[in-house]
């Protein structure tokens, strides 16, 4: 558990515990079904409106990945299917076998390979602006290359100053450190290549029913990556978020917490209905 509990804003201290050597972060909240939540390349740390509005109408467990968050970056970090392995191995920890599993950005990504790994773990999936698929002619941004000056065009389609709290990660120098420690996380996970040629194939595998959720302008992952998903996943549903005041962009979740939250509440309510 970290000392301090006001970092910066909408920071939270995370339960953490050992899970195969690794001292393992996650924070949850709520009740009702049972969801885990995985979060992408940006945001760590922080227990945003999104969340919150998402643990008001569910059992909400958000992990911190190998790497990310306070999480050290272990050396046998070297892919996806690590980070996919680990998060089975806390979740077996922390008594969670069936559930509903979401995940946006290259979380979006873990959750798609853990969805084909265990199919018959998950009740549903939800993937929100998911990158790991190779959609020909559309690729994704190079967030590898992406500088400061560019993250709020590509992550918020210019609407980052709406955000300042929820972007806000403390003390500079901190900052910068974590992120590189995230970025060196992310590149071990998807440096080369930056999908998974794979899930064309292996997609047939999922069995629980799926819901994947685009922004409007996604300037990071095409929105042709959220129809790929919908097409190769078996039991798909594909669905926009829309702004009420901009068009939404990667980071749909600061722009409409509450929309978002609704959006995975209620399809996650109507599987537990079908159940």
């Amino acid at each position: 558990m970290a000392a301090q509990t006001a970092k910066w804003p909408f920071y939270t201290p995370p339960t953490v515990i050992d899970v195969r050597g690794l001292a393992t972060g996650y924070r949850r909240a709520g009740t009702g079904p049972v969801v885990v939540y995985l979060g992408g390349l940006n945001l760590w740390g922080k227990w945003l409106p999104f969340h919150g509005a998402l643990a008001a109408k569910t059992d909400l467990t958000v992990p911190e990945l190998p790497g990310f968050g306070e999480a050290a970056l272990p050396d046998w970090l070297r892919s996806v299917d690590d980070a996919v392995l680990h998060l089975d191995d806390l979740l077996a920890a922390l008594g969670i076998s069936d559930f509903h599993l979401a995940g946006q950005g290259l979380g979006g990504w873990v959750a798609a390979r853990f969805a084909v790994i265990y199919p018959r773990r998950l009740r549903s999936l939800t993937l929100i602006s998911a990158m790991g698929l190779r959609v020909k002619g559309s690729p994704l941004y190079d967030y590898f290359r992406m500088t400061p000056d560019e993250a709020d065009g590509i992550l918020l389609n210019g609407t980052g100053g709406k955000y300042q709290q929820e972007l806000d990660n403390g003390d500079y120098v901190e900052a910068t450190v974590r992120t590189f420690k995230e970025l060196t996380a992310a590149a071990r996970m998807a440096w080369n290549p930056r999908y998974d040629v794979r899930f064309d194939r292996l997609l047939e595998r999922v069995t629980a029913p799926a819901l994947v959720i685009a922004p409007q302008q996604d300037r990071l992952v095409p929105h042709s990556h959220a129809e790929r998903y919908a097409d190769l996943l078996p039991s798909a549903t594909l669905r926009v978020i829309e702004g009420s005041d901009a068009p939404t962009a990667h980071l749909a979740l600061l722009q409409e917490p509450a929309r978002l939250a609704a959006l995975i509440a209620e399809f996650v309510v109507a599987q537990e209905e079908l159940s």
